[in-house]
């Protein structure tokens, strides 16, 4: 798809379609309705029915900063990286979109459903679903300020980066998947540990990573 061409028409597209399905079932919404959640996923926090659309407007003017930042990288990035693959951010900045839409859309559903819907086995579940699709993305991401492991070693040596982001990327798919599956089956207190746990993971391992192999003079050798 070009997302150069229809990228802008369907970002707003995307922004738009939750306020659509709040204004949908807006009629049949009760005099207050869910807007905070707690560890366990119930409401603790309740609000008017016009809150409902507070959600997909926070939403929305960070799916537009994000897509402004991440199409126009090599504008803000000072070092302006020429190998960055344009098509390649123009895609993944219209993904996040779609994860930001769909998440707000989730929200709005768990508010008018809260009897009938644990919001965490929705939400967390599909959060970890995005960050093995991220995983994917990882190791194809070229040096830059803004998306990745933007670690001292990462920024200063290309091949620290390349590397790290190879071993981020096989973590994130990996731990995503099973953040995906712990947090949709397992009760939501230990859900949540296990999600958090792995996200630790996730991120600690490539770190270390990182700077094992910088200590090593950015040598792939022994780094493993």
């Amino acid at each position: 798809m070009n997302t150069k061409k229809y990228g802008p028409w369907l970002v707003a597209l995307l922004i738009i379609a939750p306020f659509i399905y709040g204004a949908i079932i807006f009629p049949q919404l009760p005099s207050q309705i869910p807007t905070h959640f707690n560890i366990e996923g119930k409401p603790d926090a309740w609000g008017g029915p016009s809150s409902i659309f507070l959600g997909p407007g926070i939403m929305g003017g960070v799916s537009v900063f994000v897509y402004v930042l991440i199409t126009n990288l090599k504008t803000f990035d000072p070092k302006k990286y020429d190998e960055a693959n344009k098509q390649l951010y123009n895609n993944f900045a219209l993904l996040t979109v779609v994860f930001l839409s769909v998440l707000s859309t989730i929200i709005i559903y768990s508010s008018t459903h809260a009897d009938q819907t644990n919001v965490g086995n929705l939400i967390l579940p599909f959060v970890g679903l995005s960050f093995a699709g991220l995983g994917w993305y990882m190791p194809k991401f070229k040096q830059n300020y803004f998306v990745g492991f933007k670690l001292p070693w990462t920024l200063e040596n290309e091949t620290n980066w390349d590397e790290t982001h190879k071993v981020a990327g096989k973590l994130w798919i990996y731990g995503g998947l099973f953040q995906a599956v712990v947090t949709f089956f397992l009760p939501m207190k230990i859900g949540i540990i296990a999600f958090m746990l792995a996200v630790a993971i996730m991120v600690i391992i490539p770190s270390v990573f990182s700077y094992r192999m910088f200590k090593n003079g950015n040598q792939i050798k022994n780094t493993h």
